[in-house]
């Protein structure tokens, strides 16, 4: 489904992103994972067409995507870090308007709109004012305008900061059902249990170079050599903390 060859990117002297390459498969869940400063908003941002790479491409579909107005982006939702509503709004509303920027209209954007907001649980609180949303219903409602255009791959960059655990867990069973419908996610986290829980593969970035790219399991093995076997279930058990901390190291990261 999305297919990223030999990505790189610099600003100025600093190299971003270092020839990064993955896959990510129909109906899978994809981390993407690495401390502060690795290269994974410069990667997501090229995936949107948000920046475009100085080398390598981004494919959806065998399309390439190469800038911000290009028209496989259409196959991309894209649910940023930052909130982007309209606090004086409706649910619906804002729903309306981001709809309306990617040319639907009349019958078709409403039943559009009152299919996404069923999707995110929000049906019955769509026309109320966002600025009255708690914090996770403002992060559904962001994945709702996402969802508008009927995207093919859906990227999420931290779409659970700032929430309680209830609305993670409502976040995660929409997710769930996305994947089940078939979309592709790629998912930014620093919660390695949330990757765990959600992701089929985990792709580990530093310094903008891919380090590992793997199953939870084929990454735990990693730390689980000859020489250091696998351990009985338990907390000294590998989890992906520990080969997390093991291949990006465990010195702060304050960029």
């Amino acid at each position: 489904m999305l297919e990223v060859r030999d990505l790189s990117k610099s600003f100025g002297d600093r190299l971003a992103v270092a020839g990064v390459s993955f896959v990510a498969d129909t109906g899978r869940t994809l981390g993407l994972l690495g401390p502060n400063g690795a290269g994974k908003s410069t990667i997501v941002n090229i995936i949107a067409g948000v920046l475009r790479a100085d080398a390598g491409d981004t494919r959806v579909h065998g399309r390439v995507i190469d800038s911000d107005t290009s028209p496989a982006k259409r196959l991309i939702g894209f649910v940023p870090q930052d909130l982007a509503l309209y606090e004086e709004l409706s649910a619906r509303h804002n729903l309306r308007l981001f709809g309306s920027l990617y040319g639907i209209t009349g019958t078709e954007l409403e039943t559009r709109v009152a299919a996404v907001l069923d999707v995110v649980r929000l049906a019955d609180r769509a026309g109320e004012r966002v600025e009255s949303f708690s914090g996770g219903m403002k992060r559904r409602l962001n994945i709702a305008a996402a969802l508008l255009h009927e995207p093919s791959v859906l990227l999420l960059d931290e779409p659970t900061v700032g929430v309680d655990p209830q609305s993670r867990n409502a976040i995660f069973d929409t997710l769930a059902a996305l994947r089940e419908r078939g979309l592709t996610l790629i998912y930014t986290t620093h919660y390695m249990e949330e990757a765990e829980r959600l992701c089929d593969r985990i792709v580990i970035i530093d310094h903008g170079r891919v380090l590992a790219d793997d199953t939870l399991a084929g990454l735990c093995a990693r730390v689980e050599t000859p020489a250091r076997p696998a351990r009985p279930a338990g907390p000294d058990r590998a989890t992906l903390e520990s080969v997390f901390l093991e291949l990006t190291g465990r010195s702060l990261r304050d960029e």
